[in-house]
């Protein structure tokens, strides 16, 4: 399994060979830093933790945790299925072994492979059904009034109480999303950009999460 940390820049286009425009959106990806290699044995777990950004001061815990690397801005763990090979466990990531220290560019993807990408998608604020939920609302006319964007009703009187999940007004976005089966259009290794066709969760400058589609 592949994976990587990344910056969200912005969308762009690029033009297939074709001549089609390709809309993308452009992700500053890496390099990111394994700071611990989660096992079996030890964890219970097998995974892979990897940290992204500088960040001048942390946590006493986590200062100890990066010993002997760089302060990370963001830490995520990625789970693993780790190959047997005589007996020995090994973790892998683009076909070569990783451990504490090691470095993941985007150099482990390819051009025309499906990613999945999961952020945090933006956040709107207290709004109504029909931002919301999609509700159609009421007619614009025939005696209409003040309840054109109303919910309407929300259940018979029996057993007079709201159930849970009702569709109504209350927060909305902020919440972790993951698109599935994107395409990676384009690399650049030297600047740490991956352009990944369509558009994906999140704010300008917020952490997103590559991995390849098994």
């Amino acid at each position: 399994m592949k994976f990587i940390l990344g910056k969200k820049l912005g969308m762009s286009q690029v033009f297939s060979e074709d001549g089609r425009a390709v809309p993308v959106t452009v992700i500053e990806a890496g390099p990111c830093v394994v700071t611990q290699v989660r096992t079996q044995e030890k964890d219970g777990y097998d995974a892979i933790q990897i940290g992204l950004g500088v960040k001048k001061k942390v946590s006493k815990p986590l200062e100890g945790h990066f010993k002997e690397l760089e302060k990370f801005r963001w830490v995520r763990e990625f789970r693993i299925s780790v190959e047997s090979e005589k007996g020995k466990k090994e973790e892998k990531q683009g076909g070569k072994d990783l451990k504490r220290g090691d470095k993941i560019d985007v150099s482990v993807f390819e051009e025309g492979e499906k990613v999945k990408v999961s952020g945090i998608s933006k956040g709107k604020g207290f709004q109504g059904v029909v931002k919301r939920h999609g509700f159609h609302g009421g007619p614009a006319s025939h005696g209409q009034k003040h309840t054109l964007r109303a919910p309407g009703s929300i259940g018979s009187a029996f057993p007079e109480k709201v159930f849970k999940g009702m569709k109504m007004a209350g927060r909305m976005g902020s919440e972790r999303v993951s698109t599935k089966n994107l395409r990676v259009v384009k690399i650049d290794p030297e600047n740490n950009l991956i352009a990944v066709g369509g558009a994906v969760p999140g704010n300008r400058g917020s952490l997103i999460e590559i991995r390849s589609v098994e």
